[in-house]
């Protein structure tokens, strides 16, 4: 029994939080109800969140996401734009959105008629990684 619980948990898709420093400071993590994708452009000076989810996103007239865990948090814009299944934000600080994902436990990105949350298990090193890579200075 011991094996084929083993097999099945391998077998299982890993979704991990990544961090990846080029092109730009990535961060990244996959589920079956969204990919999340945040990044930090040196060149631009600009950070997003680019939310895809299968069952795409309709347009809205505002797009929030709430973290929930340890330090809860709401985050609310009418500055977002949709574009197929992807709905994106960006912005020159997203300091409460790092706050977010690294202290918490899930994140759930919504508008009014559409939401998908995700787990926010092992972000937090991926998410220190980020921040280092957003405020090292530029070569």
């Amino acid at each position: 029994m011991r094996s084929l619980l083993t097999l099945i948990l391998l077998a299982a898709p890993a979704h991990a939080w990544e961090f990846s420093p080029t092109p730009i400071c990535t961060l990244s993590h996959a589920e079956p109800t969204a990919d999340i994708a945040v990044t930090y452009d040196h060149a631009s000076r600009l950070y997003a969140i680019a939310v895809t989810s299968p069952d795409g996103w309709p347009n809205a007239a505002a797009f929030s996401i709430r973290f929930d865990g340890a330090q809860p948090n709401t985050i609310s814009t009418t500055r977002h734009r949709t574009d197929a299944n992807t709905l994106t934000v960006t912005d020159v600080g997203f300091g409460n959105v790092l706050d977010g994902l690294e202290f918490n436990t899930t994140a759930t990105a919504f508008t009014q008629t559409a939401a998908v949350t995700v787990s926010l298990t092992g972000a937090a090193p991926e998410v220190q990684k980020f921040r280092a890579c957003a405020t090292a200075p530029v070569a």
